[in-house]
């Protein structure tokens, strides 16, 4: 764990990067926020409940890129795809619909270095992994997203049904996932941070797996 000095300075840390793309980004923002109104209609933000703790859930904001159902659970995987609009399509590609979440940074529910921020089902289906996953706080990046998200893309486009999506991220996803989290609880310094959101920036990281180390190219 990191002492109360480095958790004040990434704090402001996140504070002074956040202002500053807010500033800068307010009107790319505008514009997906009518986009989205004009081709796709209401409601144009998506809001999900994620845990920032084990006990303590947060409101996490996106730009919705899917058409309403009336039940919705669980990580998207391929039986939600025929459910992503053309302006989802184009948002996700540049990562667009996640600009909502510097609000999230702003009110100091996620970093924009950390563990994803899970759904509640997951913490509550496996709590000890996400007693020692969440003692970080959340965030936009991080070591595990940066190493493991085109796998987790790649699994979960191939599952058909609900059920399958659930199989495969639960034995295949969550526990590695996890494990570079903890990886990078133990690495954590303002320093790291800085070079995972250039890495995130730049999508320039290459994991190096080798017997009895792991390295990571950034």
């Amino acid at each position: 764990m990191i002492g109360h000095g480095t958790t004040f300075g990434r704090r402001m840390m996140d504070l002074g990067w956040v202002l500053f793309l807010l500033l800068i980004l307010w009107p790319v923002m505008l514009i997906v926020a009518v986009m989205i109104l004009i081709r796709d209609g209401r409601p144009i933000l998506y809001v999900s409940e994620r845990m920032k703790t084990p006990t303590q859930g947060f409101k996490l904001y996106k730009f919705r890129t899917m058409r309403n159902v009336d039940r919705d659970s669980g990580v998207s995987g391929g039986d939600k795809t025929h459910r992503i609009t053309k302006t989802g399509k184009f948002l996700r590609r540049y990562r667009l619909d996640e600009l909502p979440q510097l609000f999230n940074i702003l009110k100091g529910d996620i970093s924009f270095v950390g563990p994803r921020p899970p759904l509640r089902r997951y913490v509550e289906r496996f709590p000890e992994l996400y007693s020692e996953v969440l003692k970080d706080r959340p965030g936009v990046t991080g070591l595990a997203t940066l190493i493991y998200h085109r796998t987790e893309e790649r699994l979960l486009e191939e599952c058909k049904t609900p059920e399958e999506t659930e199989a495969v991220y639960e034995r295949r996803c969550v526990p590695r996932k996890a494990r570079l989290d903890l990886l990078y609880s133990k690495r954590r310094t303002l320093g790291f941070d800085q070079r995972l959101t250039v890495a995130t920036v730049f999508r320039r990281v290459a994991p190096v797996y080798r017997p009895g180390r792991t390295k990571w190219l950034l």
